[in-house]
């Protein structure tokens, strides 16, 4: 398909899948952002949408929250120029990955945005959690283990209204009167289990009991790297949140060196809980400002 030239924009559909997943395969990055699926889940919040410039792949995202932006471009012709009409229309590139920033950010202003910044693990330390610095994450998997027998299955589509289960449960006990996570995170989790498939996404269901009690998706990002975007667990479970994130890792991803559990959007309880799995590295992301 062809791609509206800007200052014509489209928004993001299932459609414009392939034409997007082709250009971010040929400049891949270890950017959460640089997976077709989450730009797809967030469109609706982020009221996302594509132009093309200088023959580039532009995504233009508008929040409710905080200004808009673009995201680096996909593509290699004339960035410099790119980089320049993108910062007429929109006030910043946001979530911009360090080598992008290191060579085209010096003529603007360029900031770290740590709020953004990608968690990655060795997929060996989530999936086998060996040493001392782990003794906290096996102790209540073992406190969970000696009260719960838990089964594992793949994702399918006779599964989906198990997991709305699962999610209507999360969603009581988690949103409260935080409508972000009452309505944006309920909306973003319901599209990931209805595309599942369409979007090349791999997930996996735990039962407790017999009765489904987690899920968690996962993507292939690059070829060293798989991405979890989203996990939802019964909080009712002391242990499950530490079992679901080993076992998944363990029978989905144990192909792959490492693990993208994306960012922590600045939530103090989400930073110790992602830090608290001892990160391998980083992936810094940056705002450049008009």
């Amino acid at each position: 398909m062809s791609l509206p030239q800007f200052p014509e924009f489209k928004l993001i559909g299932l459609e414009d899948q392939d034409l997007l997943t082709a250009a971010i395969a040929r400049h891949s990055s270890e950017a959460c952002e640089f997976h077709f699926a989450n730009i797809f889940l967030w469109r609706h919040f982020e009221h996302s949408k594509l132009t093309a410039i200088n023959g580039n792949l532009c995504v233009l995202c508008e929040p409710p929250r905080e200004p808009a932006y673009f995201l680096q471009p996909v593509g290699e012709n004339d960035i410099e120029g790119t980089l320049r009409t993108c910062l007429s229309f929109a006030p910043r590139l946001s979530r911009v990955d360090e080598s992008f920033a290191t060579r085209y950010g010096a003529a603007y202003r360029c900031e770290l945005d740590r709020d953004n910044f990608d968690y990655v693990y060795r997929t060996e330390d989530l999936a086998e959690l060996k040493g001392k610095k782990y003794d906290g994450k096996r102790n209540r998997i073992r406190k969970f283990e000696r009260f719960h027998a838990f089964d594992y299955a793949r994702l399918s589509r006779d599964r989906l209204p198990g997991c709305r289960e699962i999610l209507a449960r999360w969603l009581e006990a988690k949103a409260g009167s935080d409508g972000f996570v009452g309505n944006v995170w309920r909306s973003v989790v319901e599209e990931g289990l209805a595309h599942f498939d369409e979007l090349g996404l791999q997930g996996g269901v735990f039962e407790v009991g017999g009765r489904p009690a987690a899920f968690s998706l996962g993507a292939r990002l690059t070829p060293e790297t798989a991405i979890i975007p989203i996990e939802i667990v019964d909080p009712g479970y002391d242990g499950l949140s530490q079992l679901v994130n080993r076992e998944f890792v363990r029978r989905e991803w144990a192909d792959y060196g490492f693990i993208n559990r994306e960012q922590d959007n600045g939530i103090p309880g989400l930073r110790r809980a992602k830090t608290s799995y001892h990160p391998h590295h980083f992936v810094k992301k940056y705002n450049i400002w008009r």
